[in-house]
């Protein structure tokens, strides 16, 4: 098929999934996103990011680009030291990118602010309904930036592009009527809110430390704050400015395993956690100071630690297959297991609630997680 059918089959596929929000279909029938990819691109179409390249396989290469599939453009922030460890950015799959679209819910007349330029793709969507000078984009990393304008003026779309820290928003031209982000948050920035008038919305993916991830939509308020739910699940990269290295394992527990570590015992497998994304969201909400690593053992066990961020205290579970019991250690001021289960177990009461239910109420003071409205926050959330 040529690109423009390729481009007319992305619009069917995406109008009968119910996923391509009303007045995007020109849009997406006319932006070329192949154009906005590199020669060299790795899709996961059998279980890996496998690597395809342009010039060996032109074929399979576009196909690629207008599958529903993201696709991996940048490994380890550019860094060329032979071994892909970490996708560092992307172009989203067209489903997730129709979907953002529809939370932002963006008509001719707003002014939008996207962080994360990325290939340029989303910024084009942007400036072929609302117009380009309707659309600014901020993208941290100078070698996407320069290839996303690159890839934007051929195609003939003026965005503003800038380079920058996109966790300060972009100031010059605020206030927005929406901003949107395409890189996942902890803790959704305060310059954000700010820059976004009142009535105005926020849609970013969020991605806690414990795991899982959604999108929320925010609606900003009169008083400088935003609130509202999350709309379904989704999994972006760290907003750089917040990733988080975690403290060696050594800075929980110094001297020999299993240092001052009390025993107990639990009937909750970590992996009922671990294996299931909702679940670990869910719990991720409730604990948002947690975080884990899991260590594989021999005959198919795992050992996750769990660790605070205050550098306090630590916990291991024994996730060993076959038995009905696992072995507990915990250390230091919190109970890190014992918390997590008991958030578990809250999930399992309330219904195994989904992502709908959940929230986020953003003020200037912080951000707090709830349960069905925002008089509900969860346990350790403030009011």
């Amino acid at each position: 098929m040529t690109p423009e059918q390729q481009r007319a089959a992305l619009v069917a596929s995406l109008t009968d999934a119910g996923s391509l929000p009303p007045g995007w279909a020109p849009a997406v029938a006319a932006v070329p996103r192949h154009v906005f990819l590199p020669d060299t691109i790795w899709a996961d179409e059998d279980g890996g990011d496998t690597e395809c390249s342009r010039t060996r396989e032109p074929e399979r290469w576009m196909r690629l680009a207008y599958s529903d599939l993201p696709i991996v453009t940048q490994w380890d922030d550019g860094v060329e030291d032979g071994g892909h460890r970490t996708p560092t950015s992307s172009a989203s799959m067209p489903t997730m990118v129709a979907e953002m679209l529809s939370d932002l819910d963006a008509v001719p007349g707003h002014r939008v602010l996207e962080i994360g330029t990325g290939t340029g793709y989303n910024a084009a969507l942007l400036a072929h309904r609302l117009g380009a000078e309707m659309v600014s984009t901020v993208e941290v990393d100078a070698q996407v930036t320069a290839q996303a304008r690159t890839a934007l003026r051929r195609t003939g779309y003026t965005p503003e592009v800038v380079c920058g820290d996109g966790s300060f928003g972009w100031g010059v031209r605020a206030p927005y009527d929406r901003i949107i982000s395409t890189v996942s948050l902890r803790d959704v920035p305060p310059a954000w809110v700010a820059q976004t008038r009142p009535g105005g919305v926020i849609v970013s993916p969020v991605s806690p430390l414990l795991g899982g991830g959604a999108i929320v939509r925010l609606a900003v308020g009169d008083d400088g704050t935003a609130s509202g739910p999350f709309t379904r699940s989704a999994a972006f990269m760290m907003l750089r400015q917040q990733r988080y290295q975690g403290t060696p394992v050594d800075g929980y527990l110094p001297g020999e395993w299993p240092g001052d570590s009390a025993q107990s015992w639990t009937s909750l497998d970590p992996e009922a956690i671990g294996g299931d994304w909702l679940a670990q969201f869910a719990c991720a909400l409730a604990l948002p100071d947690v975080y884990y690593r899991r260590n594989e053992f021999g005959d198919g066990g795992w050992t996750w630690w769990l660790f605070d961020t205050a550098v306090t205290s630590w916990a291991t579970v024994d996730s060993v297959p076959g038995e009905s019991r696992f072995e507990v250690r915990q250390s230091g001021p919190r109970q890190l297991w014992d918390e997590t289960e008991a958030a578990y177990t809250q999930w399992t009461a309330a219904g195994r609630p989904g992502y709908e239910r959940y929230g986020l109420t953003v003020t200037p003071a912080g951000q707090a997680a709830w349960l069905d409205k925002p008089g509900n926050p969860l346990p350790g959330h403030p009011k």
